[in-house]
Parts: C-alpha cells; structure tokens; sequence
C-alpha cells in the first residue's frame, strides 16, 4: 500500500464507490489523485465539498475525459465505466494499471468471501446469507459464553458483513476484517469483468441476457460473470443452479468443490421436491412456509441455504432466516391494502424473465404496469405470460410501451390496454380506478428506468408515495 504514496493516480467516477476509492486512497497518504467525472461541482454537490480540500485535482463536467488518461500510473474505473472505452484502453497500451475497488478488495481482503452473482436475485440471496451467518455467529457466541462460566460478557464469534452493490461499501471495510471473519459480496458483471482473484465461496444464480447496453454482446456479459469461478483453489465452493444451462456449466470452469441447487431436481445441495425444501435429503420446511413471494425465490432460497451450510451455519438457523425473511425493498414488496386491492412494488423488475417471475407469483387478477427505457431485451415471452396469466389490465409507459404492445398484441391478448400515462402519479390513479376487489396492482416494469426516473429505487418510491396518497 506504500506504493499510492508516490502514484500519479486517476479515480474515475465520484458515485458510492468513486468515494470509497478517494477515501481509502487519502487514508494510505496517496498524494497525487486526480477525480474525473461528468457531472459538474454543483451537480455533486456536498460529495464534491467532501472532497475539494482533500483531493489534488478535478477534472468534471462533460468533457471530463478530454486530454486521455495516459499519464497515470493507476487508474481505478468505476463500475459503470466500460473497459473498452477508449480512453481506458489506450491507458492501459500505455502502461496505466487499470484496476477498481472490487479487484483492491479482493487483493487485499483477509476475511474469507462469499460472492453472490447472477442475472436477477443478488441481493435477496446475498442478504439472505448474511442474515443467517450473522444469527449463526451471534448465537455460537452466546453459547461459547455460557459453556465457559466466566468469560467476558462481550465475548464475540466471527464477524460478518454484507458489502458490494448491497450493504456497505467494500474498501471501508478491510480495517474491520479477520481471518476468521465472512464478507458476503453481491458483484454485478461490471465488477467481475477484470477480477483475477474468485470468492472462496462462489454462488451464481439464473444467468440469461442482459446489461447488452454496457456489455457488446451476451458472450462478453457471460464472460464477466465467469470471473466469479475462474480463479477458485481446490479448497474453495461453488455453488450453482442446476437448472439454468448458463450456471450450471461453470462448473467445467472452476477447481472448485461444486454444490448444485435447484427446485426442479434433486441435487447434492438444497433443492425442491413436492414443494417441500431438502438440503442434501434433510427437510428443512415447506414452501409454503416462506414470506418470500414468487416461485422464482426458490432458487435465491435454496442457493442461500447451500452456501450458508457450507460455510458452517446450522440447520436451526437456516430455517429460522428463511421462513422469517419477507424481502427486500423494490422486489415484489408488498406496499399497501386498499379496499381489497394490493399493491406489489417490483420496481427492481428490470427484465422480461423478472417481470414473468413477479406475473407467476400471483393467482389473483392482475393489474400490471410495464415498461421503460431501453435494454436490448427482447419481450416475446413476456407478452405471451401476460396473455395466458391473469394480467386483465396492462398499463404501459415509457420507451419501450410500443414493443411490449406488439409483443401483447401478437400473443392476442384480450385484456384492456392503457398507452403511455405520464407520471407516476396518473399511472397509479388509473390502476386503481380500473381495479376490482381481490385484484393486484402490480408495478413489473421488465425494463430500466432511465427514460422517466432517476433510477429503479426512485420509480418504486414514486409507486409508493401515490399509492398511499389514495
């Protein structure tokens, strides 16, 4: 870490991780940093105030990159930066190290990590794994202090944390961690394109196309995702669904021991059987028992009863986590009973598949609210669930209204369809008026967000905020 002190350095992007980077980097004296990002002071505002005394130069606003970054010796790229933009490739012909605070994590971690990727399901499992190592560890605690009378009272067991695109941020931690400890990593495809180093335990969940505005093409996304296992040790996991062809054939790709889970066959991992849950033929409880919503959270369920199992957490607090376990916010989250109507917010819901899972999740009629900005998803399945499914009404908004109406029409859809309401506001207006008693109000858009929100967490808020104002 000496090494930063005398580095000419580049940090690209000022979002959570950019100031992850600056303030690890600040902390272990590097000098001579350099913060670029296409936003303008005032539109960073107090993030750029934190850092205006502390950081030696800026370069913002929309020619950010003007001039190249050929003169750094390291460069760390923020998630959303594409490594073959142009100024990043020619750096690194030029001799630039180009890393990122994912790839100086795993460097630099001595705690032993958990790696959670996959198209759709990282963070619900991931904290799902979190959730039950951290009771695990408290209670191995409790009891190590009432086995041994008179041990301090503040005795610990293991330390466990939740980091990545979940929980904190990752480079805050590493003063934190032993060897002893677990860190539990949700790691997008952004994050594992250059990784040289894999998680000691390596989950991947339903992998299927998506991130093709960011990634040239589905090789090159899968390819990223691989990373997770590429570089395991004989002594490491990998735990994979077996049900997905993409997933399951990481297995040819790792030296790692592998653990399948599945809900629609028996593996020597957690998997589903007559909806019933079994890990490795012990029952551990019905699906019915879940809080979870949706068939889909199956295989989040079972990938984190896997994982957690091999990383030691026992039978009794793996059932407590799961059965107890109600979701996170914007995945299928139960916002509101109004006159017999619910609200779900899906806003999370960024694919077809998810927006399909979220559909199937539902026995009574549906209202759904579909669309968004562009993905390069193609939306044929989705019309042809929505058709067959228990969608009576189909609200449509944004960029991508239009495919999704020639993807419902073509699978002669008979239900009502509502072109392009404006705001959020209007859209949940409109739901309810055309919702009966017992129906769901269901906001799956299939799509991103960018065409009419900030981002997915603002569209979902939006949905909340107007369906309590009913």
């Amino acid at each position: 870490m000496a090494e930063f002190t005398n580095k000419k350095i580049a940090v690209l992007g000022l979002g959570i991780e950019g100031q992850d980077i600056c303030k690890f980097l600040i902390k272990h004296r590097a000098k001579n940093i350099t913060l670029f990002d296409q936003k303008t002071p005032k539109e960073l505002g107090d993030t750029y105030q934190n850092f205006k005394f502390q950081i030696s130069n800026f370069k913002l606003g929309p020619d950010y990159l003007k001039g190249g970054l050929t003169d750094f010796d390291m460069i760390f790229r923020s998630p959303a930066l594409k490594l073959s933009l142009p100024e990043i490739a020619e750096a690194k012909k030029k001799g630039s190290i180009v890393t990122s605070a994912t790839k100086l994590f795993f460097d630099l971690c001595p705690a032993k990590i958990i790696g959670v990727t996959g198209t759709k399901g990282k963070g619900t499992t991931a904290t799902l794994i979190y959730n039950i190592l951290r009771d695990y560890t408290s209670v191995t605690a409790k009891y190590k202090i009432l086995k041994k009378a008179g041990l301090p009272a503040n005795r610990r067991g293991k330390k466990v944390f939740l980091a990545g695109n979940i929980g904190q941020p990752m480079l805050g931690l590493l003063s934190q961690l032993e060897g002893e400890s677990w860190v539990v990593l949700e790691l997008s495809s952004f994050q594992l394109q250059d990784l040289d180093k894999s998680p000691h335990i390596a989950v991947v969940l339903f992998i299927t196309s998506e991130h093709l505005d960011y990634h040239r093409n589905v090789k090159e996304y899968t390819q990223a995702k691989s990373n997770i296992v590429q570089h395991q040790k004989g002594s490491d996991w990998a735990v994979l669904n077996a049900d997905n062809p993409l997933s399951k054939s990481f297995c040819l790709l790792t030296k790692a021991k592998v653990h399948f889970f599945s809900r629609q066959q028996k593996t020597n991992g957690a998997y589903i059987r007559n909806d019933q849950i079994f890990l490795r033929e012990k029952l551990i409880g019905k699906t019915s028992q879940l809080r979870l919503k949706g068939e889909h959270n199956w295989d989040n369920v079972c990938a984190a009863i896997t994982a957690s199992a091999l990383a030691g957490a026992k039978m009794t607090t793996i059932k407590k986590v799961i059965f107890s376990f109600s979701g996170l916010e914007h995945r299928l989250e139960l916002v509101r009973h109004l006159k017999g109507v619910d609200f779900y917010n899906d806003s999370f819901s960024t694919t077809p598949e998810t927006a399909i899972a979220a559909i199937k999740a539902f026995k009574k009629p549906i209202i759904l609210i579909a669309g968004g900005s562009e993905k390069g998803s193609d939306y044929t399945q989705l019309g042809q669930e929505i058709t067959k499914n228990s969608v009576r009404t189909l609200i449509l908004i944004g960029q991508m209204a239009e495919r999704i109406k020639k993807a419902v029409e073509k699978a002669n859809f008979k239900g009502e369809i509502v072109y392009q309401p404006r705001e959020m506001k209007e859209i949940i207006e409109i739901a309810f008026e055309k919702s009966r008693r017992g129906d769901v109000i269901l906001l799956s858009p299939a799509c991103a967000s960018f065409d009419m929100f900030a981002n997915y967490k603002e569209r979902g808020r939006q949905f909340k905020k107007y369906a309590h104002s009913l």
